[in-house]
């Protein structure tokens, strides 16, 4: 069998594609997985670069992440209408897994972070979301390839739980009641148990599904274990998850500015999130920002020339001809990043 299709996985198909006996093997506009390419090469059909178009940046990141919450959306579903409570994994290992490997690949935060903005699917939405997000974060704690990919899994699927959550609380416009929460927070101990009895997963994906609520001072749920309890893991997604959360328009809240999501999150490392973790994180976001104009407090515009290292939500500014460090003028502040 010739792998010389393994070329066009991510580019997208042209037209309709048959074999050569006229079966119909993958529609027009499919965005190709390792998956699908392994299908077609089963099907004897070497592809030809005109049956590919190669997307550009944002329409790949678009699709892709449509077609994961498409896939996770469906994965829900199965769950909630089977009798069985084992998890799809080989669906979500082909269908969903590596569009998010590849999506992490690019680096592009800003670029991946529009298309993880939600529309109508935040459920959904936020499994892929809080997916990339933690193979970003875990790359930039220097995770190997076994650890990371092991990582990518559990983090997509630490709110598999939800699916045993009435729809009516997951979906509420309004805060919800003392009782609703207590019911919302058992999704952590219903993701644990579903990951867990699934055969192909590791206990350690288990317990990202159990701890992301947990925080480093106890103040989580569901047993408001102490940070050493806690595994990196859901310490990794921990972060991502609330950062997320905070960035998008939800049934209840509107998506908070970026920069001042940073500095909620800054305040949290003192307490609630793994400050390491969350340093990280923050350092990286930041980092790519350097170029970007920004608001400051007293009304002046600048562009963040440098990130420094001991306090990178403080960057050294350029006014006109001034540089600014706002490390050492703790009077001016960042109010807003203009995205570029």
């Amino acid at each position: 069998m010739n792998n010389s299709n393994e070329q066009y996985i991510g580019k997208q198909l042209v037209d309709n594609l048959f074999n050569h006996n006229g079966v119909f093997v993958l529609p027009a506009l499919t965005l190709l997985s390792s998956e699908h390419v392994r299908l077609i090469t089963q099907h004897r059909i070497i592809l030809q670069p005109h049956d590919v178009i190669q997307l550009d940046s944002e329409a790949f990141y678009q699709l892709a992440v449509d077609d994961c919450t498409a896939a996770m959306e469906n994965i829900f579903d199965q769950l909630r209408y089977t009798k069985s409570k084992r998890l799809p994994m080989l669906e979500l290992k082909n269908e969903v897994i590596p569009f998010i490997q590849q999506v992490s690949e690019k680096n592009d935060f800003f670029g991946i972070l529009a298309a993880l903005q939600t529309k109508d699917d935040y459920t959904y939405r936020h499994n892929v979301a809080v997916g990339i997000l933690s193979t970003l974060l875990g790359k930039w704690l220097k995770l190997g390839p076994e650890e990371l990919g092991m990582l990518t899994i559990a983090a997509t699927l630490h709110d598999i739980g939800k699916i045993m959550i009435p729809a009516e609380i997951l979906t509420k416009p309004g805060p919800l009641t003392d009782e609703e929460f207590d019911i919302m927070k058992k999704h952590t101990t219903h993701g644990y148990e579903l990951v867990r009895d699934t055969p192909g997963t590791t206990h350690m994906q288990a317990l990202v599904a159990l701890q992301h609520h947990e925080r480093m001072d106890g103040s989580g749920y569901p047993f408001g274990v102490l940070g050493h309890r806690i595994t990196d893991f859901s310490k990794i997604v921990a972060v991502t998850d609330i950062f997320h959360a905070m960035t998008s328009d939800r049934f209840y809240s509107e998506a908070a500015p970026l920069y001042e999501v940073l500095t909620q999150m800054e305040d949290y490392s003192f307490g609630k999130l793994d400050p390491y973790i969350c340093g990280v994180f923050i350092s990286k976001l930041m980092q790519s920002m350097i170029g970007n104009e920004v608001l400051l407090t007293d009304g002046q515009m600048g562009k963040i020339i440098m990130i420094l290292a001991h306090d990178p939500l403080r960057p050294l500014v350029n006014i006109g001809e001034e540089f600014i460090d706002l490390s050492k003028n703790r009077h001016l502040g960042i109010v807003r990043v203009i995205p570029q």
